[in-house]
């Protein structure tokens, strides 16, 4: 086969020439080979040809690995042609008939109701206080005292909000994650706006308000044995309250049309989910 080189040894004897046979049979003296002459039928053209041929032999393997690896043209110009994502939108701080709106429904919503009667329930079932009736008249007397701890707490936390100049709502979590998310929603009663800019800072409404209710059942209307310890107490629960409408928030939200939504006043609370937290 023309320009395969094929290598002979001619015997045994030292003094016997070592050839190359290149084409058809013209011999080509090897370096270095005793004798040190010239052999008359080297053939030039075998030299040329050689090393050509393992240069194209050579470059197959990168001619394939180039073509393996290269994307396909449709591939290549879908991917251009895709728009970046779209970004976060910018906080914007509530208007004053938002955050009206917002208290108004907060105040007498259809989730501030439920709470109420579904805490009267359970406070019926504990007998607490021990000293309110049984029955209908003692549900319907544990869950108005329910609903007036909202009212109060709920009050409060708007109050200081206005006076602070905070924004108390809840903005979803930017992270990713399950653990991230729960811990943003777990601390985020804390959490309030501030500015045009909507910076973070320490909320004290978002502190004050959950014992602000419990405060004023205790040294209102609950029975005289109740005193500031067991308002703590109390709040704590409804603190913990908070925190469950925060994680409900943040994990089960997913359109202004969904159920949550519908029990749950969100609409200044859900437009700026991308806010920078």
């Amino acid at each position: 086969m023309p320009g395969i080189c094929i290598r002979h040894e001619n015997g045994v004897h030292p003094q016997r020439r070592s050839k190359i046979h290149c084409g058809k049979g013209f011999p080509v003296r090897i370096s270095g080979a005793p004798g040190g002459q010239k052999d008359s039928g080297m053939n030039v053209s075998c030299m040329i040809l050689v090393p050509l041929t393992l240069a194209g032999l050579a470059s197959v393997p990168a001619m394939a690995c180039a073509q393996a690896t290269a994307p396909p043209a449709s591939v290549a110009a879908s991917a251009s042609a895709t728009p970046p994502a779209a970004p976060f939108p910018a906080y914007r701080r509530p208007t004053q008939a938002e955050n009206l709106g917002n208290y108004s429904y907060d105040m007498f919503g259809p989730f501030a109701i439920g709470v109420a009667l579904v805490e009267g329930g359970i406070d019926l079932d504990d007998h607490t206080p021990p000293e309110w009736q049984l029955g209908f008249k003692g549900y319907a007397e544990r869950t108005g005292s329910d609903f007036g701890i909202e009212s109060v707490s709920t009050t409060t936390r708007y109050v200081l909000a206005e006076a602070f100049r905070e924004d108390t709502h809840y903005y979803r979590c930017r992270c990713k994650g399950f653990f991230p998310r729960l811990g943003y929603a777990v601390v985020g009663n804390f959490i309030a706006r501030r500015g045009d800019d909507g910076h973070k800072v320490f909320s004290v409404p978002g502190l004050v308000a959950p014992y602000a209710g419990t405060m004023t059942a205790v040294y209102g209307w609950y029975p005289g044995r109740y005193s500031g310890k067991d308002a703590f107490r109390m709040g704590n629960y409804t603190m913990l309250g908070y925190v469950g409408s925060n994680i409900g928030l943040e994990f089960l939200y997913t359109s202004p049309g969904s159920l949550l939504a519908r029990l749950h006043l969100i609409h200044a609370r859900a437009q700026d989910t991308g806010t920078t937290q």
